[in-house]
């Protein structure tokens, strides 16, 4: 008796740091997704620097976005179910992501250091090499500034919709249970093919939106992005819950 207890203690507590690492990769997963996204569109915006892609010269393109998203937040984003304020929500978000990520790194001191005008160092030494390295770079290092205020930006209006998600896949549950309950005492037909094509397009319409819209080298609206894969999300898991087998 003692142990079988035992051995049911154990279980439960290898179950328990099963879900607890589970949890912990996940989150992992999720800020290096992130981190790479962030990447991705510092590259973008570079890239087309470089090969004079943007109509507009310079970092200049990357602050018309800027501009861009923080005119479609103020127009269209007035109410939200999380917070009370999604703008001042959103400003907020952006200069504490910029803060924790360039300032408390050192990073925006560095950039300083070097932007600054050596008054004491000789011609060709390190100080003014660094320094002239800066002038030839400065559009480049203000451009991934601003991309990071506008992946912050779009990350907070992403976090702003995801009672939308939930709305929605709730309704869509509701929905599929009740055409499920009709199936099954109608004598209709099951289908595991739809049921598993249905079931593996949750995740990609859940993850796609985020990488678009955080990716995404130009200005675009976010109701674009995020009410299509929304009625996707909630149109995939509407089929799977009523194209679940009838009997369990």
């Amino acid at each position: 008796m003692a142990e079988a207890n035992q051995k049911q203690n154990s279980a439960q507590h290898t179950a328990e740091r099963g879900i607890i690492s589970v949890v912990i990769i996940r989150i992992t997963q999720f800020f290096i997704f992130l981190l790479l996204t962030l990447l991705f569109s510092i590259i973008i915006e570079w890239a087309g620097m470089g090969v004079s892609f943007w109509d507009e010269p310079g970092s200049k393109h990357s602050e018309q976005m800027l501009q861009q998203e923080l005119s479609y937040l103020n127009d269209d984003f007035k109410r939200s179910a999380i917070v009370a304020e999604p703008i001042k929500f959103a400003h907020n978000f952006a200069n504490q992501f910029y803060i924790y990520l360039f300032e408390k790194t050192g990073f925006k001191k560095a950039i300083i250091w070097a932007a600054s005008t050596p008054r004491s160092a000789k011609k060709g030494s390190f100080r003014n090499r660094l320094h002239q390295l800066y002038n030839n770079l400065s559009a480049y290092i203000l451009a991934m500034a601003t991309v990071t205020q506008i992946f912050a930006v779009r990350l907070a209006v992403l976090i702003l919709a995801m009672p939308v998600f939930v709305l929605l896949s709730f309704i869509g549950l509701i929905d599929g249970l009740v055409r499920r309950d009709i199936r099954r005492w109608s004598a209709g037909r099951e289908s595991s093919f739809i049921y598993h094509w249905a079931k593996k397009i949750i995740y990609p319409s859940l993850i796609l939106p985020w990488i678009i819209y955080l990716a995404t080298p130009v200005s675009i609206h976010p109701n674009l992005v995020v009410l299509p894969f929304a009625f996707l999300f909630a149109l995939s898991i509407t089929i799977t819950a009523s194209t679940f087998k009838k009997y369990l």
